[in-house]
């Protein structure tokens, strides 16, 4: 069996994690995660019962009239990840695969 990385992946150009990108772009972009919550939770009080965060991020990028520079797909997880510790009911209606790396 494979041994896995020992320390997790880092962007080649900036030398920092994805986890760290994310931390940075968050802490720029509050309003992203509030858009995105927001967007969740009109789905699932609509009757939906999975929401795609990769679906929210393309929504998201067509209503900001200048998109969402440094929005990077790799993020969907980390903001999954982050409504469902916000909003532990909504466990269920994001798919989550194990992290190999923190």
């Amino acid at each position: 069996m494979p041994q896995p990385p020992a320390h997790p992946p880092a962007n080649r150009a900036s030398g920092r994690t994805i986890t760290e990108q994310f931390h940075a772009f968050d802490a720029r972009n509050p309003h992203v995660y509030r858009a995105l919550e927001r967007m969740a939770a009109r789905r699932l009080a609509a009757g939906a019962t999975r929401v795609g965060l990769k679906n929210l991020f393309e929504d998201l990028r067509r209503q900001l009239p200048n998109g969402v520079v440094g929005l990077n797909n790799n993020f969907t997880a980390l903001y999954a990840r982050r409504l469902i510790a916000a909003h532990p009911e909504w466990a269920t209606a994001f798919e989550l695969r194990r992290r190999r790396t923190a």
